[in-house]
């Protein structure tokens, strides 16, 4: 009798995840992330000199995701923050129905944020395993049908170090696995922070670290990788090195290090923004969807990127809505068209140009 192991998960939950996943990065589309947590939508509603209470983070969710049936043309997903899933628009439907309705997959981030991992050099792991399965169970009753976790990983004199690589891809791999067996595709986000002064090659050097890691955490879990998405910052320097890198050099190194460490059974790699303008996202994503040997979608997973001039056009007001929607709209197309590779020209937006980087950035 020939040994073997147990299967991990059954085909027809197999077939299910990679369903949704196909879903999430189909051609010329990408996902809106609008999870920041209560504490880090001060950041956002600052910028428009809002108070910071729940009626206005339901007002600004409003905003962003009640665009309709034109939004799921380029946003394939949304990843939604606890309180956003159970709340509603002004006519009462809601958050979830509004998307479904309009042809995008609601997603949640089920993180509980990041904490200082005990003997490091100011390094963190991330919190909220404890009962993930049972929020899991139930975002997927509620009508969630992806999950998002965040790593966060920072490049200093020594660190990253063995400690802390292991230690978070072993975090990412045992919520994955506990995410796909609620029938949840996870988003696995180790995210390598760009605060400091390092070159291009050293960001590289250490993304491909971190990679490893992952990957091989994923394995000893037994995750289905034809059932997730990998999210990961685009290589670039950090944000205090003098010398600034083009697009067409961040996509050569990017697609480089992934090409290294990314299996080609993973379906897609959607890309975080890291506090780039929305033009400069754009345009490197762009860059990367024009080299050859890309066995995954490489497609967007932008907040700020996307958020940013909707949120300065719309200020609060409900006038402004409508431009404020049309904004973002204008640039979730312009990224639908990078992940194919064929935007041309500059992208125009309120915003262009302004960086959107902040310091040990947490959500």
């Amino acid at each position: 009798m020939t040994a073997r192991f147990v299967p991990y998960l059954p085909k027809d939950r197999e077939d299910e995840l990679r369903r949704i996943a196909r879903a999430l990065i189909a051609p010329g589309k990408g996902i809106l992330a609008a999870d920041e947590s209560n504490a880090s939508m001060h950041k956002r509603l600052d910028m428009i000199k809002m108070e910071n209470n729940e009626e206005n983070r339901r007002k600004f969710r409003e905003m962003l995701l009640c665009c309709g049936k034109e939004m799921s043309e380029h946003i394939g997903g949304c990843i939604l923050f606890h309180e956003t899933l159970y709340q509603k628009a002004n006519d009462g439907v809601p958050f979830v129905k509004h998307l479904q309705q309009n042809g995008v997959v609601p997603g949640i981030k089920v993180d509980m944020g990041v904490v200082p991992l005990a003997g490091s050099d100011a390094e963190t792991t991330t919190q909220g395993l404890d009962n993930l399965a049972e929020r899991c169970a139930q975002y997927k009753k509620d009508g969630a049908h992806f999950t998002k976790w965040r790593c966060t990983l920072k490049i200093q004199q020594f660190t990253p170090t063995y400690q802390a690589m292991i230690e978070n891809a072993n975090v990412l791999a045992r919520y994955a696995s506990i995410s796909q067996q609620n029938r949840l595709v996870p988003i696995i986000e180790p995210e390598i922070l760009p605060d400091g002064n390092h070159d291009i090659e050293t960001t590289k050097e250490i993304a491909e670290k971190v990679l490893q890691f992952v990957m091989h955490s994923l394995a000893i879990h037994n995750v289905f990788l034809e059932g997730l998405l990998l999210k990961v910052a685009m290589v670039t320097p950090g944000f205090k090195c003098p010398k600034r890198n083009t697009a067409d050099e961040i996509a050569s190194f990017t697609l480089s290090a992934l090409q290294r460490r990314i299996p080609p059974a993973i379906p897609g790699i959607v890309f975080l923004s890291g506090g780039m303008a929305e033009d400069e996202a754009t345009a490197n994503l762009n860059a990367m969807n024009k080299l050859p040997n890309r066995p995954w979608a490489l497609s967007f997973s932008f907040a700020r990127a996307l958020q940013t001039s909707a949120t300065l056009i719309w200020h609060g007001k409900e006038e402004n809505q409508k431009a404020a929607r049309e904004e973002m709209l204008k640039i979730a197309k312009a990224n639908g068209l990078a992940t194919l590779g064929k935007f041309q020209g500059n992208l125009k937006t309120f915003a262009s140009g302004k960086n959107t980087f902040v310091a040990d950035n947490a959500y």
